[in-house]
């Protein structure tokens, strides 16, 4: 059970300095810091110079995850160290030529990082504060609430350079799209401004500022503080379930479907050309 903590509104948390701690990690690819006096936990996503997703930084935040529900917080907020980009996606060089070992290993815990996140047994918010590309879109859509800055991008973008998107990933935008505008987006491969997310509720609100996104995630998080977390965490997981049945009944089966199609030729092939295009475009 989480250790209670004094009600948010009677703090006056808005104008009340922060009591930060930090969790101490072997490196810095994720940032937590536990404020004290509200009980959440800040996640922050710090791998230069986009928070592309290799699997050293799939590794850290999965654990980083687990730690933050073990320290029993009240609730975890997921944001970035990069003022213009909450995370690129995917690192591509992995998937590119891959060793295979490190391939199995990737994948697998990108797939475990999801169930994580998704079915985390306290409550999620995503201050967007930069693009949301890809699995960054990803990981926003598995928090239950999210909070992103104007004139910024979201989406998954996946079958623009040739990759089949998995059905978690699919079911991670059915979660908060409706299904004709998740579909028409996935094969699209289409990016949202923040403006359009909002329209279509892939976000819930838009913030002028970092600090605006984190205290509204706060406030969303501070919603449930009359509830009782147990129960709370297990009506979350009973809506979720059918979600993550997939995932969970088969993950082997998931997972060797995902690496024999980002072996084969044609995936490999445009990949190579998307990476060529990205190169040219960064030289100019």
């Amino acid at each position: 059970m989480l250790r209670s903590q004094t009600k948010l509104m009677d703090l006056g948390w808005r104008q009340l300095p922060r009591l930060h701690r930090s969790m101490t990690k072997a490196s810095n690819l994720t940032v937590v810091e536990i404020d004290d006096k509200t009980g959440i936990a800040t996640l922050t996503l710090n791998r230069p110079p986009v928070n592309s997703f290799n699997l050293e930084l799939l590794q850290e935040l999965h654990e980083s995850i687990k730690q933050i529900e073990c320290n029993k917080s009240r609730g975890l907020i997921l944001t970035s160290s990069n003022d213009k980009v909450f995370s690129s996606g995917l690192d591509l060089n992995e998937l590119h030529k891959p060793n295979q070992e490190r391939l199995v290993a990737f994948w697998s815990t990108l797939q475990d990082l999801w169930l994580s996140l998704y079915q985390s047994s306290v409550p999620t918010a995503a201050a967007i504060n930069g693009h949301a590309i890809a699995v960054g879109c990803v990981l926003a859509a598995a928090c239950e609430y999210r909070v992103m800055l104007p004139g910024f991008s979201i989406g998954i973008h996946a079958t623009k350079f040739g990759y089949v998107v998995p059905p978690f990933i699919v079911m991670s935008y059915l979660s908060v799209l409706p299904r004709r505008i998740a579909e028409r987006a996935l094969l699209q491969g289409k990016l949202f401004t923040t403006e359009e997310a909002l329209q279509v509720n892939l976000i819930d609100e838009v913030a002028e500022s970092k600090s605006e996104a984190l205290c509204k995630c706060a406030e969303f998080i501070g919603s449930f503080e009359k509830t009782q977390p147990e129960a709370r965490a297990l009506t979350k997981r009973q809506f979720r379930a059918p979600d993550v049945q997939l995932l969970i009944n088969d993950p082997e089966g998931q997972l060797r479907e995902s690496l024999e199609y980002i072996n084969t030729p044609l995936f490999q092939q445009g990949l190579e050309e998307y990476l060529a295009k990205l190169k040219s475009k960064n030289r100019k």
